[in-house]
């Protein structure tokens, strides 16, 4: 036994020393937990069908227990904090603060802020979104999805420009400054007039051109039940038919068949008719063109009317006197001037070569020039989609037939 103690003696006296130490060292540098989280949820809180193994456990599996324990993180939010994210307005008006704004107002400020992107007249630039056009698109391979052609309700416009826009500076217009962008954007689809001003009261009288194209969705009534029964595997139909083909990409499937490939053919083929009919039948009479417009008779009201319209042009051209070239040339004498003349203007290459040909604005190349620009003048720098309505177009002319050069 005393050869033991030898031994192992000094080697049981170091670790009592040791472990002596450790914890007098534990007890000084061991940093008091906070009064808050020393706190815990007494276990006879837990429920009792709740198995209790000890304190941690216990509190997990109290789901109704009441926190006791502070989390240590965070606060309530404070009523403006909650406010702040409180925007959505709702197509009854709910949620809509007082305020008003005008076409004239939102068109200066959707030249500043949006028509960068969506272009100055809303109708898009590059592959930004178009906000304006597409009227009777909606049934169309590709149609155009505006606010005028698609959007039910005026009170996504105004939620979206409040919530979102600018780009890259979301939430910097007041409310004041969104309702007169909204009325631009509803100017630029021709729903409301140019002296038109959108507020809080008038906001549910304006009914978007597709409010009745939405339906409610009932595939949760109608359809759901279909997919919650045991699904069908052997002899569901009688026979599967084709009958339709895709229409965009050649993915319907042809089984050896080539009935539905020569369906298209059929109807593609010219009918022959024979020598005799064709012989019995008198020539068709020669129909006469179309004839082209006239330019307006100098009627007061409708230059009045022209006037009205030539706002949609006043940001880039200008008329009158002193009138000079500002995105766009100055139109004094335009009807019946030559194409691409103005001095000091740079003109893209399509009315160069016009100039070059000697050609004029008559009102028959102003009326379809009008009416779809990029068509008439393939290439032109224009970014105005043009004017739909052809008495839009007549009352222009006759405008801006008064300013001579």
């Amino acid at each position: 036994m005393s050869k033991f103690l030898k031994l192992y003696g000094g080697v049981f006296g170091g670790i009592a020393v040791t472990l002596t130490f450790a914890v007098n060292m534990a007890d000084r540098f061991v940093a008091e937990a906070p009064e808050g989280l020393r706190r815990t949820t007494p276990l006879a809180a837990a429920p009792e069908a709740a198995p209790i193994t000890g304190g941690l456990i216990a509190a997990a599996n109290a789901d109704e227990a009441p926190r006791e324990m502070p989390l240590g993180i965070g606060r309530e939010a404070l009523p403006e904090e909650i406010a702040a994210w409180d925007l959505d307005v709702s197509p009854d008006g709910t949620g809509l603060p007082v305020g008003s704004g005008s076409v004239e107002d939102g068109e200066m400020l959707f030249s500043e802020n949006c028509a960068v992107c969506h272009g100055e007249f809303a109708e898009g630039s590059g592959n930004w979104p178009k906000l304006a056009g597409g009227d009777g698109t909606l049934a169309n391979k590709d149609p155009v999805k505006t606010v005028g052609s698609y959007w039910p309700h005026l009170s996504t416009t105004w939620d979206y420009v409040h919530r979102s826009m600018p780009f890259g500076n979301a939430q910097s217009l007041d409310t004041d400054e969104v309702y007169a962008i909204v009325a631009y954007i509803l100017y630029s689809n021709d729903i409301v007039d140019e002296d038109f001003v959108l507020s809080n009261e008038n906001f549910t009288e304006v009914i978007l051109p597709n409010a009745g194209g939405f339906i409610v969705d009932d595939r949760p009534r109608t359809e759901y039940p279909q997919w919650t029964g045991e699904p069908c595997m052997t002899g569901c139909k009688p026979s599967v038919e084709i009958t339709m083909r895709a229409t965009v990409l050649d993915v319907t499937p042809d089984h050896g068949s080539d009935e539905a490939a020569a369906e298209p053919a059929a109807a593609e083929a010219p009918v022959e008719v024979a020598a005799a009919d064709t012989a019995a039948e008198p020539a068709p009479e020669a129909v006469p063109a179309a004839e082209a417009p006239q330019v307006a008779a100098a009627d007061p009201a409708l230059i009045a009317e022209g006037e009205k319209v030539f706002k949609k042009c006043q940001s880039c051209h200008a008329v009158g006197e002193g009138a000079r070239n500002k995105t766009g040339p100055e139109l004094n004498g335009i009807v019946g001037r030559g194409i691409g003349s103005v001095p000091g203007f740079g003109y893209s290459k399509t009315f160069e070569v016009a100039h070059g040909a000697g050609e004029t604005w008559t009102a028959e190349r102003l009326h379809a020039f009008l009416e779809k620009p990029k068509d008439a003048m393939k290439g032109t720098k224009m970014s105005f989609p043009g004017l739909r309505k052809p008495e839009d177009i007549d009352a222009v002319i006759a405008y801006l037939s008064g300013f001579a050069e």
